[in-house]
């Protein structure tokens, strides 16, 4: 018996005419429902599109540009935001460059990231001007260039690839440095720390807490010793039958009461923390998922080849279950993400308050739309980000 592998049948290209033919009007109820549906969208889009051009009042967006991005943070600092940019800017590329060493540098997705890139340093030398347009077409440079060289780099130096996550960690270190100052910078305040600008680091630094959290309490809850895995359990039920907005508060509330004397944390602090608490909760399901995904005959195998068992858990069973619930983990992490809207609830100014301390301005009343649609915008650039990022790992061996 011949132990090769018959080749697989080949693949018949179908033109685009075949395939609407086969998708959209293969029954007389999918032309149909085609034809509502082109009639639907076009009625939408074609009042969408006018009142964008002819009736909306974008001057709310283009006067307070600035304020919607960094809040009350002080104007004669906002080098240091520039600076944090273009370190991101920078790191982005590298990191875009050595993951696609062994792909194309320019695919579909990618160039329609740059697309809407460039969309938006229009968009930006219209409201703002000419300097910062200048600042930003030179980041996007920045960031071609510097892909370019990551991929030369990543070529030359495959193991790079493993060096990217604590660079990031590192990157994050430095930029909350140049943010809030400390050493020979000037510090500022956590309240003024506000906008856009807040929103992503309440995001980052509950998603970068919650994960390792929500790891050992998928492992407790799966742990032999009963007193670990009740505690897990009990942790774990007792945070996802509560409302987030009722952790938050209690976390701005009832936190300082359990601290010691004098200690009161900062209102940014707190909320980090009530994030955190709740998120673990949930991924740490997620996870669990993953862990019961791997064979338990992985985990006699490398036993029987005499590896500990931190060995076996750190190279054998956590890379596959994590790979495996990669798009639950980052759609947790998106999650997280948009509900630092609620940080405008208990009292904190990120972008979703920056936008009603605007509305509340009386000279821009009744520009509800305009402001929400462009916080909306915002919120979705920053989700499909996460989400490309999500399936580039995806591609990755495990």
């Amino acid at each position: 018996m011949s132990n090769t592998l018959s080749p697989s049948p080949p693949i018949k290209p179908i033109n685009p005419s075949e395939w609407i033919q086969k998708n959209l009007f293969s029954s007389w109820l999918n032309s149909l429902l085609t034809l509502i549906s082109i009639i639907f969208i076009y009625w939408v889009g074609t009042h969408l599109i006018n009142w964008i051009f002819t009736q909306a009042n974008w001057q709310v967006i283009t006067a307070n540009f600035r304020l919607f991005f960094v809040g009350y943070y002080p104007v004669e600092l906002l080098w240091r935001v520039w600076i944090t940019l273009g370190i991101t800017i920078f790191l982005g590329g590298l990191t875009w460059g050595i993951l696609s060493r062994k792909t194309p540098l320019f695919n579909p997705t990618s160039l329609t990231v740059l697309f809407i890139l460039a969309a938006i340093c229009v968009l930006v030398t219209l409201i703002t001007g000419i300097q910062s347009s200048l600042l930003l077409w030179g980041m996007l440079l920045i960031l071609i260039l510097t892909a370019f060289s990551g991929k030369k780099i990543g070529q030359q130096i495959p193991s790079l690839s493993s060096w990217l996550s604590p660079l990031w960690l590192l990157t994050f270190l430095v930029i909350w440095w140049l943010l809030r100052g400390g050493l020979f910078l000037q510090p500022v305040s956590l309240s003024l720390i506000s906008g856009f600008i807040l929103t992503i680091v309440v995001a980052i630094v509950s998603i970068f807490l919650c994960f390792p959290f929500g790891v050992l309490l998928a492992l407790g809850r799966q742990s032999s010793l009963p007193v670990i895995r009740w505690l897990s359990i009990g942790y774990i039920e007792i945070i996802r039958g509560l409302p987030l907005i009722g952790i938050l508060f209690m976390a701005q509330v009832m936190l300082p009461l359990v601290l010691p004397l004098g200690v009161r944390p900062d209102s940014i602090v707190r909320a980090i923390a009530g994030y955190t608490i709740f998120s673990a909760a949930y991924l740490a399901e997620n996870i669990r998922g993953g862990l019961q995904s791997v064979p338990r005959g992985q985990t006699e195998a490398a036993i029987a080849l005499g590896l500990n068992p931190l060995l076996v858990l750190g190279l054998i069973i956590l890379p596959q279950a994590l790979k495996a619930v990669i798009p639950t983990i980052v759609g947790q992490f998106i999650s997280l993400f948009k509900d630092t809207s609620l940080l405008a609830i208990v009292g904190l100014v990120d972008l979703l308050g920056i936008s009603q301390s605007i509305l509340a301005n009386p000279k821009y009343q009744g520009r509800n739309v305009e402001v929400y649609l462009f916080i909306a915008f915002i919120y979705w650039l920053c989700c499909s980000a996460m989400s490309l990022a999500s399936r580039k790992l995806e591609q990755k061996p495990a």
